[in-house]
């Protein structure tokens, strides 16, 4: 850790200042929200990658701040391990979204604009299936797996496959 602060102007200057990999923000601070110190350290210094850990898990919180340029959000009471895996997967270059956020992001609608092999991909995604037994049960290649899977990631807003499955097991996805 190389510094900590109290509001969203300080977070700015002490992320431009120090640079860090990695700048974990509170949502709403004084001075400055998260959303909005997020888009002024990565206009400055886009290299910084930012996770947002907050009480507030609105779908309006979260756009705004994804939009804004930060590559995860968590929120505050997670555990331990959670937030330690967030933070390897924002320093790694990845989006981390906690299941209980992309499940408030993901509704059913979002299930409703795969298509039929989405749908089917997604389910033996949601068993716990790899994209090589998936193509041979529904007899496509490996690659043809692969592009499916990044369409139902890219329908659903989703980051991960993990992700997705989770989502279709919520909504019941699997059971239909």
């Amino acid at each position: 850790m190389v510094a900590e602060c109290g509001d969203g102007n300080d977070a700015v200057a002490l992320a431009l200042e120090h640079i860090p990999d990695l700048a974990i923000l509170d949502l709403q601070m004084p001075g400055l929200t998260g959303a909005a110190a997020t888009a002024a350290i990565l206009e400055k210094q886009p290299v910084v990658k930012i996770l947002l850990l907050t009480t507030f898990d609105g779908d309006e919180d979260i756009h705004r701040a994804m939009h804004a340029g930060a590559r995860g959000y968590l929120l505050k009471g997670v555990k331990k391990e959670e937030l330690i895996h967030a933070i390897r997967e924002v320093h790694g270059g990845r989006r981390y979204l906690s299941p209980v956020v992309g499940a408030s992001l993901v509704g059913p609608s979002s299930l409703q604009q795969l298509t039929k092999r989405e749908k089917a991909i997604l389910r033996l995604v949601a068993e716990g299936k790899p994209n090589k037994e998936i193509g041979s049960i529904l007899n496509v290649s490996e690659g043809t797996v692969k592009s499916h899977v990044n369409a139902i990631m890219q329908k659903m807003n989703v980051s991960s496959r993990t992700e997705a499955a989770l989502t279709a097991v919520r909504h019941g996805l699997s059971r239909d």
